[in-house]
């Protein structure tokens, strides 16, 4: 299938062909014939799948033919952290530039009178954190009641994040006509809760299940004490990851202290977390997209909307405690069909954490223990049995009592 098969306009089909973009990934080929007819949609898509163009080129596509005179925030996209805001304004701004519509970005940590004169020339398109919203709507620079077009993107990331009242004070200021596309990764019970809400008879789509992992993506884990995972990652980076690597932490803490651990062996690295102002992050990612920069360490809130081109490595400096974490994180390689490596770090007090992602991905991840600070006998690759469905295990009760009666034919089949 090709961008044309989906009734695009000619000015969106110029902007992805010469951005070299040929066909829709699946979660694009689903959504845009839903959105150019004006439904609610209910997305479950992870961060990798192409849902960005899935909702921002449809609505850009409606936002050209309407004829409505107003000159009010049309179109409001609300994502949970500035990295991911930034990235889809970029994009909003790729795919619109042979289009007449204004854009603008909006997000906290950095100075607010700058973007209220941005958007005091006006704006059809608004991409914005919660709280900046918030601020910005309370000084009387912005207002929702023109809006046609609603995308809350990385639900569960903004329940994560308890950004919830803030999404909920933001609902109640919309137009109750509007079209509203609503995106999220998984659908806990507040999650589903609030699609409810504020969807009316939605379509669902949904590609990439949390719990699968892109299969061009090569996983290890490296048994390894606490107290020797900085020497194990320094090791790795000066013999045998040669390319650029991103590299996860559990705590802001914990990826200062690495970064400063990294650049003592004459490493280059830089972290990005929520307690660096948004000049150092933004700094940081694109010394890091531009391949200036080597070593990138993260925590899982600030890594939330990374697109990073040809991305060969991730390393889980530290496993997470939820396993659909790890599946997030290693997405970040392993795009658009090329291959990846996640390489994890375990010690002993995280291996319940590998037995919880091995449970989800339904995978044994081998173990590589060809390292100098190996934990031996301490660690196997992890057995996680297959899980049954109730429906797939009443029909093997039921195969199973039908072979019980014809022991001899089966035998002999």
């Amino acid at each position: 299938m090709s961008f044309k098969e989906l009734d695009l306009i000619p000015p969106l089909l110029k902007a992805l062909d010469e951005e070299g973009y040929q066909s829709p990934t699946p979660i694009q080929q689903q959504a845009i014939p839903v959105v150019l007819k004006g439904s609610d949609l209910l997305g479950c898509a992870q961060t990798g799948t192409g849902k960005t163009a899935a909702f921002s080129l449809p609505i850009l596509q409606q936002l050209s033919q309407q004829s409505s005179k107003d000159k009010g925030v049309k179109a409001l996209i609300l994502t949970p952290t500035r990295e991911l805001a930034v990235q889809i304004d970029q994009s909003i701004d790729t795919y619109g530039k042979f289009l007449s519509l204004k854009h603008q970005v909006v997000f906290g940590g950095v100075n607010i009178n700058t973007q209220i004169a941005a958007l005091r020339k006006g704006t059809d398109v608004l991409v914005a954190t919660p709280g900046r919203l918030l601020d910005l709507i309370n000084q009387r620079v912005v207002s929702l009641s023109a809006i046609t077009h609603f995308v809350l993107d990385e639900a569960d990331r903004m329940l994560d994040m308890g950004f919830i009242h803030d999404i909920k004070k933001l609902i109640a200021l919309l137009p109750v006509k509007r079209q509203t596309l609503f995106f999220s990764a998984t659908m806990p019970p507040e999650i589903a809760k609030l699609a409810h809400t504020i969807l009316k008879n939605p379509i669902r789509v949904e590609v990439t299940p949390v719990s699968s992992t892109a299969e061009k993506i090569s996983q290890f884990v490296y048994a390894v004490e606490k107290t020797n995972k900085p020497k194990l990652l320094v090791h790795l980076l000066k013999t045998e990851v040669k390319d650029h690597v991103l590299v996860f932490t559990r705590t802001k803490y914990g990826a200062d202290r690495l970064v400063k651990t990294l650049n003592k062996h004459r490493i280059e690295a830089l972290a990005i977390h929520g307690n660096k102002s948004q000049n150092a992050r933004q700094n940081a990612l694109n010394a890091f997209k531009s391949g200036k920069l080597k070593v990138l360490i993260a925590t899982d809130i600030a890594a939330r909307g990374i697109d990073v081109d040809e991305l060969k490595y991730v390393i889980n400096f530290d496993l997470p405690n939820e396993p659909e974490t790890y599946v997030h994180r290693i997405g970040r390689t392993g795009r658009a069909g090329a291959r990846g490596q996640a390489l994890s770090f375990c010690d002993v007090e995280e291996r319940a954490y590998l037995q919880d992602i091995s449970n989800l991905i339904n995978q044994v991840i081998p173990v590589n223990n060809e390292h100098p600070y190996p934990v031996k006998d301490l660690f196997v690759a992890v057995p996680t049995p297959k899980r049954v469905t109730k429906e797939k295990a009443t029909k093997n009760k039921k195969n199973f009592q039908r072979n019980k009666k014809r022991p001899y034919r089966n035998h002999q089949r």
